[in-house]
């Protein structure tokens, strides 16, 4: 932890490099995977991940160990930045011209679960981008990084009963759209 401390003071002062690859170096594998379970694409993970990491050094300057831990931080951006991905043209495009390519088929059930999860979660994602921005980065900090409602309040600097409203307010919605996008095939 100290020397995580002294890697973000460098960077802060003087955009030291070393403690910037560091500091990446060190959170990469858990905010590629928290990406990675949102997007279910591994070049899109990759590439978000990147983009995760470049936001953090851009606000580096911003970022006050008295308001929240580094992690803390950290996820927040990653989720923002997930959060954007989904609302963003890029993702939308990806998704109206995405197809299977050279696969190799082992076997159909295969394709046909790991194709069912994929279109599922988008399904999940395009969902629950009609939720606000606290709504949505509660889902996801449950989800995909299991916390629990008092971590999440922790995190978010609000009220544990806040957390939960909005969560199963949000998984009601979920629900109910997914409901209906399934009735209307």
């Amino acid at each position: 932890m100290n020397q995580e401390k002294r890697w973000i003071r460098r960077i802060q002062k003087s955009g030291n490099e070393d403690s910037a690859n560091q500091l990446v170096q060190l959170y990469y594998r858990e905010i590629f995977a928290f990406v990675y379970k949102q997007v279910l694409d591994e070049q899109e993970a990759l590439d978000l991940t990147q983009e995760v990491f470049i936001r953090m050094l851009q606000s580096i300057g911003q970022f006050d160990a008295k308001k929240a831990g580094f992690r803390t931080w950290l996820y927040r951006i990653a989720t923002n930045h997930c959060i954007d991905y989904f609302r963003s043209k890029r993702y939308k495009t990806a998704r109206a011209t995405e197809y299977i390519e050279d696969e190799e088929f082992e076997g159909a059930d295969d394709i046909l679960k790991d194709v069912s999860e994929k279109e599922e979660m988008q399904e999940l994602q395009a969902t629950l981008a009609l939720c606000d921005e606290d709504s949505q980065a509660i889902v996801r900090y449950k989800l995909f990084l299991d916390k629990s409602f008092r971590e999440i309040a922790l995190e978010m600097c609000v009220a544990e009963s806040t957390v939960k409203t909005k969560y199963y307010k949000a998984i009601r919605l979920l629900r109910k759209e997914m409901e209906e996008r399934r009735h209307d095939y």
